[in-house]
């Protein structure tokens, strides 16, 4: 089923970034707008734990469906992070500016297949919940 296939691939790319977060978490450190409150290296710390958690909610079918949408908020939250890269990075070599730039349209193909699983995705039944 093409939806399973999708969940599978989110899941899979929200676990390995969110164990990156954990693994290397300076670069994410630094991408989290000052404006942000809070400690960036609690807030990557977060993120990553919101990506693991989401990532392995995708999984399997009784909570596949509101693990799909918390991807599709969690993908439209990190929004400002890439833009923020944008601006931080504006002085860095023409490859990393592109691998910068190329993050924000990147963000649509993600959500909308959040949003397939989310829609495509039965609602459990009372017995499953």
């Amino acid at each position: 089923m093409v939806v399973e296939r999708i969940a599978k691939a989110l899941s899979g790319l929200l676990m390995a970034m969110g164990v990156l977060h954990f693994v290397a978490p300076k670069p994410f450190d630094e991408i989290i707008p000052k404006e942000i409150p809070g400690d960036p290296r609690q807030l990557t710390y977060a993120s990553g734990v919101a990506e693991i958690g989401i990532g392995a909610a995708l999984l399997p079918r009784r909570t596949r469906r509101g693990a799909a949408a918390a991807a599709a908020a969690l993908f439209v939250a990190v929004f400002p992070a890439n833009i923020n890269m944008i601006r931080l990075w504006v002085d860095k070599s023409p490859l990393l500016k592109t691998i910068a730039w190329a993050r924000l349209p990147l963000q649509i193909p993600l959500i909308v297949a959040a949003l397939i699983v989310w829609r495509k995705t039965p609602r459990p039944a009372p017995a499953e919940r």
